[in-house]
């Protein structure tokens, strides 16, 4: 099948009206024609192209992504990127909006146009991508084969089905979380793929699900995370988009057949389409075959009814009605929506230029998750206005710390750099974000423990083992503003959850003999006394000079079930010999 790609904006004719109502002292206004540039056709005669717009305010980028198909926003360059065909040239030299050609990705649609050859698997040319009924297979088998670890739960059903047109699909959440430790228990959420278009968000859930799967039990880091946390993950919010997607269009909405039917561009904008400030602000459209048509009432969309559903039921509402309540520092809960692309780290609001009352926490909350993906951090109404949206949703209904990554270069992310650039520092900076999950608002702020040792990691009951791990108040991005850090204060060990009512740690020194610096290495020596055989997590965790303490850190310690016998003769009973042999 040959790639088709339907340009998802208004024709000229359709915009004769919109393009007399360029916003009031724009410096984009003008009459002046416009040519197509001889070096344009060079590269594609007939469009369409792929080309740079400047950014202007966010009110103007929120205009103007209602007229044409907006696919990012390169934030070093304050440049949006977007595709347009003939008109949308026109449509732009009208508005006096000057626009380049970005040669490359222009190329890359001819490119993806040839016929595709079939594969064994994955999407048609991208083998790296799974289909969404690969993606139901693998985390019904994921849920499968780990019982007391995983559930696979239908939360409700897509547009096609639910109106009975077409077979449809069923909306699915993958839980992750150790059943055998009780609850309550802080929740992650993250939603992928509710663009459909967007081919990397819905493999990098997946990929993120099976890591934490595979790292139970071995990596002590995930083995605290799954056991003290749950992690609750949307692998395909859109499915019906995406198998459209899947054919190579560039599918942004559902299938909602009422809208602009019939055509390429059918369907509502899901992520304009929550309830909270849905229609708002001027951040969405209310023309149907518009990319960012919000639908006709607030969650109007079965897929959205589905997720804002879901979600109400794993996290609690935290937050006071109005826009300026703030939620409180020790919330719980973080929500992220991952898109593509343009490698952001995003927070609200969007639906107005005024910063949320949880402002700085979120700063610093987007600052450190983007440490790891190395994205640009910013909040959303920076760059656009954005109403009815999820990171918005997340937070103004509920309270919760919501996000949204925009991940990778493109809709169509190549395997090669997908598997080399994008999955692994997004697989970081998402498990860092459910890391911080239990309070968002704080705990990113503290010390980042890390390379947590337990020496020896195998030790009788009674014995003294020495617990080191590094503390770290300097792991932000400074890509967009720079996030104050402070010296280390204090650091405390704990045998077993530090979180567990009547935890009591044990103070830690600084290897160096004293806490001066945003960096330290700490150290402390724990008895095993009445620890039971088995494995053990010990956990470090460090607070800054400014009170705030940060992220946990944690190794495995097995306590031997029978006696140990060395060489000289001890066995391990006598734990006198046997720390005096450690140099303890």
């Amino acid at each position: 099948m040959r790639r088709a790609f339907p340009c998802r904006f208004l024709s000229l004719t359709a915009l004769a009206a919109a393009a007399l109502l360029a916003l009031p002292g724009s410096a984009w206004a003008s009459t002046d024609p416009v040519e197509l540039p001889a070096s344009w056709a060079q590269v594609s005669a007939d469009g369409p192209w792929v080309v740079f717009v400047p950014a202007g305010t966010p009110e103007e980028v929120g205009w103007v992504s209602e007229h044409i198909d907006v696919w990012g926003l390169n934030p070093d360059e304050r440049e949006l990127i977007a595709l347009i065909d003939r008109d949308g040239l026109e449509f732009l030299g009208r508005q006096g909006i000057p626009v380049t050609l970005d040669e490359t990705r222009t190329r890359e649609l001819e490119l993806a146009g040839r016929p595709l050859a079939k594969q064994g698997g994955g999407i048609p040319g991208f083998p790296c991508y799974r289909t969404v009924e690969e993606t139901f297979q693998s985390a019904q088998a994921i849920a499968t084969n780990n019982p007391g670890l995983a559930t696979w739960t239908d939360v409700g059903d897509t547009w096609e089905k639910d109106a009975g047109v077409s077979a449809g699909y069923d909306i699915f959440v993958l839980k992750l979380t150790q059943s055998a430790v009780p609850g309550p228990k802080p929740v992650f959420f993250a939603s992928t793929a509710i663009h459909a278009r967007e081919y990397a968000t819905a493999e990098l859930g997946t990929r993120f699900a099976e890591f934490l799967v595979a790292g139970y039990g071995t990596d002590p880091n995930i083995t605290w995370l799954l056991d003290e946390h749950e992690v609750h993950l949307m692998l395909q919010a859109n499915p019906d988009g995406r198998k459209e997607a899947e054919d190579g269009l560039f599918w942004r909405k559902n299938k909602n057949n009422d809208y602009c039917s019939n055509t390429d561009s059918r369907g509502a904008d899901l992520n304009r389409n929550f309830e909270y400030e849905w229609n708002c602000c001027n951040g969405s459209s209310g023309q149907q075959c518009s990319d960012v048509f919000r639908g006709p009432s607030a969650a109007s969309e079965p897929e959205i009814q589905a997720l804002q559903a879901y979600v109400r039921t794993i996290f609690p509402d935290q937050r006071g009605p109005d826009p300026n309540d703030p939620a409180p520092d020790d919330a719980t809960g973080v929500a992220i929506d991952i898109h593509s692309f343009s490698e952001l780290v995003l927070w609200p609001w969007g639906f107005t230029s005024s910063s949320p009352a949880n402002g700085t926490a979120f700063t610093t909350l987007g600052r450190k998750v983007a440490f790891f993906n190395d994205y640009f951090p910013l909040e959303i109404s920076d760059f656009t206005i954005a109403d009815g949206s999820s990171a918005d949703f997340f937070y103004g209904d509920l309270g919760v710390a919501g996000l949204a990554f925009e991940i990778g270069t493109s809709f169509f992310q190549s395997c090669t750099s997908f598997e080399a650039d994008v999955l692994q520092q997004n697989i970081d900076a998402l498990l860092f974000a459910a890391k911080v999950a239990r309070t968002p608002y704080l705990t990113p702020a503290g010390p980042e423990a890390m390379d947590t040792a337990v020496l020896p990691s195998t030790a009788p009951e009674g014995a003294l083992v020495n617990v080191s791990a590094t503390l770290d108040d300097t792991r932000f991005s400074n890509r967009n503003g720079t996030e104050p850090s402070q010296n280390i204060a204090s650091a405390e060990a704990f045998i077993g959850s530090p979180w567990a009512p009547g935890a009591v740690g044990i103070p830690m020194a600084a290897a160096d003999g004293t806490f001066d610096s945003a960096v330290e290495r700490v150290e402390a020596t724990l008895s095993t006394t009445g620890l039971s055989p088995g494995r053990h997590l010990v956990f470090v965790q460090g607070t800054d000079t400014a009170g705030s303490t940060g992220v946990v850190a944690a190794a495995f310690l097995e306590i031997a079930q029978f006696p140990l016998i060395f060489e000289d003769g001890f066995e391990s009973g006598d734990t006198s010999a046997w720390t005096s042999s450690l140099g303890f």
